[in-house]
């Protein structure tokens, strides 16, 4: 059993175990500790997202950090992925986040890349726990010159957005558009507004004032109805909502309808396939994606492959099979080709040159795919529960899944992250599904009352 990391690394309630700054520089020590294999000073980048508890936590891992020999190099706020650019540029020895990423600003987390930019393995995460829980590391305290020192990389943003602008096609501007641009007052707000202007777009910039509280707060990605009705009453040609550490992109079309991540990726499957640049002619998926988007695959002439939840799950599978591009109906859209991990303003910036080389509005686009009716519904429960321990919930799923029969699917899965379980059902009856998913959340909030 875990005991620290979950699906996207160590997460929980600032200041209450396991994100204390106790846990904090046990971790800082457990990195730099597993980094530590050469006779040479090794360099970790620690970035951070906008809410209030960063910087006590900040403190807490370079402090373990250097306490075992390790320098730090810090970069403030910055998004997730920029953290995984620095890391690689730098040739640092590992790069951290302090992120809870979507999660309300009571919470904070912490993930962790390695040298090539890409998450921890799993197995690498649980030798990190090893290290931490059993007082391995206790005897082992470098002194005098051999302790590591922190400095500051002012520069970083800069050199994020330029490895960003780079990623856009150099015969194409974005003179013609108008970008509702929502930064959730997280780690994009110094960022994603000056990419998209110094390309040329007019951008109306919203949440982009974080007071260590707002992070997330009625905007970004997880809710995108503010950027949408911002669009609809500007006229402008594209919104585009982050998330508060920017590795997630929802967009919202011309019209201020909302278009997913599952939309995006078929926008961009289609077009990979076109240039003959989508590996495989194979796009990754999670078991969360619409059955719609397979088929849209399959319709295009390509494939569609679903991993567990995660982006790292999409990017191990990746990586393994050779693919190149793949992400999450949330909104994580992974172009290899480009980076090692989610980037919510990446991945903007390849929707907006489809548009541009396509001439077409992104309304238009989005027809490449038609969604099943799906609906999501999140739980939250005292304390984390075992699916299968819920009374009747094992014997209401298989009567379900035969109502539903080959036209629909039901999943149903905890959260890796909080004490929530996700219920999700997908069929042709929009009133069906409905149904069956309050009577599964029934069934758990009933469990969860004891």
């Amino acid at each position: 059993m875990r005991k620290l990391f979950g699906t996207d690394g160590v997460r929980g309630v600032a200041n209450i175990y396991p994100m204390t700054i106790e846990m904090a520089m046990q971790i800082g020590r457990a990195i730099a500790f597993t980094v530590k294999n050469q006779v040479r000073r090794h360099r970790i980048v620690i970035g951070k997202d906008t809410r209030v508890s960063c910087y006590m936590i900040e403190n807490a891992l370079a402090a373990g950090i250097c306490s075992m020999g390790v320098d730090v190099l810090l970069v403030g706020p910055i998004p997730t992925p920029g953290i995984a650019f620095i890391t690689t540029s730098m040739r640092a020895d590992a790069g951290v986040v302090i992120s809870a990423s979507h999660n309300p600003f009571q919470d904070n987390g912490i993930k962790i890349f390695s040298s090539d930019g890409f998450k921890l393995p799993d197995e690498v995460e649980a030798s990190m726990e090893d290290l931490i829980f059993s007082q391995k590391m206790e005897a082992l305290r470098p002194v005098a010159d051999e302790v590591g020192k922190a400095a500051r990389i002012e520069d970083a943003k800069g050199r994020y957005i330029v490895f960003l602008k780079s990623t856009f096609p150099r015969e194409y501007t974005l003179d013609d558009f108008h970008i509702v641009l929502d930064c959730a007052n997280g780690a994009t707000y110094g960022v994603a507004p000056h990419v998209f202007e110094e390309l040329g777009a007019r951008v109306t910039a919203l949440a982009i004032h974080p007071d260590g509280k707002n992070i997330n707060l009625k905007c970004g990605a997880l809710h995108p109805e503010l950027m949408a009705a911002k669009v609809k009453e500007l006229g402008a040609d594209i919104g585009l909502a982050l998330d508060g550490d920017g590795d997630r992109l929802i967009v919202s079309d011309e019209h201020g309808n909302i278009v997913d991540g599952d939309h995006i990726m078929a926008i961009c499957a289609m077009e990979l396939l076109k240039q003959r640049k989508l590996n495989r002619k194979t796009l990754v998926a999670t078991i969360m994606s619409n059955m719609g988007l397979q088929i849209a695959m399959e319709q295009m002439g390509g494939h569609m492959v679903r991993t567990g939840v995660g982006d790292r799950y999409v990017v191990e599978c990746m990586r393994k099979e050779g693919y190149s591009f793949g992400g999450e109906q949330s909104g994580h859209l992974i172009f290899l080709d480009h980076i090692t991990t989610g980037d919510g303003i990446l991945a903007a910036l390849q929707l907006l040159a489809i548009m541009k080389k396509r001439g077409k509005p992104l309304s238009e686009l989005a027809t490449v795919m038609e969604s099943f009716p799906q609906v999501l519904k999140n739980v939250r429960t005292a304390t984390r529960m075992e699916i299968q321990a819920i009374p009747g919930f094992p014997e209401a799923i298989r009567e379900y899944e035969e109502k539903l029969g080959k036209s629909g699917r039901i999943l149903v899965r905890p959260s890796g992250t909080e004490p929530v379980i996700r219920v999700m059902v997908e069929g042709p009856d929009k009133g069906v599904i409905d149904e069956i998913a309050d009577e599964l959340c029934g069934l758990v909030m009933a469990a969860d009352r004891g």
